[in-house]
């Protein structure tokens, strides 16, 4: 994927045909990030709010070196976008298994030529690996699942009660990010 930052110095000056470009270059992947939540969500409206925000903060957004820097942003914003909407139709959301898979899968993909790093799907694998076997089963249902069954059938599935299945979703989750931590991996520098 080319550097959509290039289109960066035109957005910021107020140049529409700038921030249509990079909205052509960017649509397929915003659209992609808000998949998981497009059955409870309008991740139409939410685009469309992230990119309304992308265009005011431009002129202050600073590049960290990194390409795609504002496709960056505009992932996290049109992410954040959703988590809120659905807290404000009160379903409980805390940074959830897919959302680890999604960063998982995000880390394991090289941003600007988006190929597999080798050297990072060994430390996830490894980690996950490492779980305890009941944690272990629990992310790894969620995680084959893809939001497509519901947590109280995944458990059923694994003959746990729903609260036990859901605490050792959240004890794998943790222990999975503690481990990746320990081996050198950056979860907070990719969106």
């Amino acid at each position: 994927m080319p550097d959509l930052d290039r289109h960066l110095p035109g957005i910021a000056a107020g140049d529409p045909d700038a921030f249509q470009a990079f909205v052509v270059g960017a649509e397929s992947r915003l659209r992609e990030g808000l998949a998981s939540f497009a059955a409870v969500v309008d991740t139409e409206a939410v685009l469309q709010e992230a990119l309304l925000r992308v265009w005011q903060v431009a002129g202050r957004f600073r590049e960290d070196g990194r390409p795609n820097g504002l496709l960056r942003l505009a992932t996290r914003m049109a992410r954040n976008l959703a988590v809120s909407e659905l807290r404000a139709r009160g379903r409980v959301v805390a940074e959830s298994d897919s959302e680890v898979a999604r960063r998982l899968d995000a880390l394991a993909v090289a941003d600007a030529a988006l190929e597999p790093d080798p050297l990072l799907r060994r430390r996830i694998e490894a980690c996950r690996r490492a779980l305890p076997p009941r944690p272990r089963a629990a992310l790894e249902a969620r995680l084959l699942a893809g939001g497509g069954e519901p947590d109280a059938a995944l458990a059923l599935g694994l003959h746990m009660r729903l609260n036990t299945f859901l605490q050792n979703v959240t004890r794998a989750r943790r222990a999975l990010i503690l481990c990746l931590r320990r081996a050198g991996v950056d979860l907070e520098a990719h969106p």
